[in-house]
């Protein structure tokens, strides 16, 4: 039997797509409503800044970009292909390397915080 890489992509979608339902609604409307002005209290910019340079704070913002990016790269990977685009391993190839670069891009960030 040929070994497969299938286990990780789909454990890093699941994750994501678990992850995205949970956390991208609570995210839209904290930041919709700080972008009208009816932030929650305590949420500035001072706060956020601490969030993001405690260490815990740069593990569940990294976990967050780098699953919701790998989850985005299989849901297109998987459109594309239902949509008629049958070069099923270069799409692979450009997006989960675009989901890895990405991923890379957020960490580094996040560390320079």
């Amino acid at each position: 039997m040929a070994r497969s890489n299938k286990p990780i992509v789909w454990s890093l979608f699941a994750a994501g797509g678990t992850l995205a339902a949970f956390a991208a609604p609570v995210l839209a409307g904290v930041f919709l409503a700080a972008a009208l002005g009816h932030a929650p209290s305590g949420f500035g910019f001072d706060r956020a800044h601490a969030l993001a340079a405690h260490w815990f704070g740069k593990l569940a913002l990294g976990t967050v970009v780098v699953l919701f990016l790998w989850h985005a790269a299989h849901r297109l990977r998987i459109t594309l292909h239902d949509v008629g685009l049958r070069q099923d391993k270069a799409a692979a190839v450009v997006l989960y390397l675009g989901a890895a670069i990405g991923s890379a891009l957020a960490v580094f960030a996040l560390a320079r915080i």
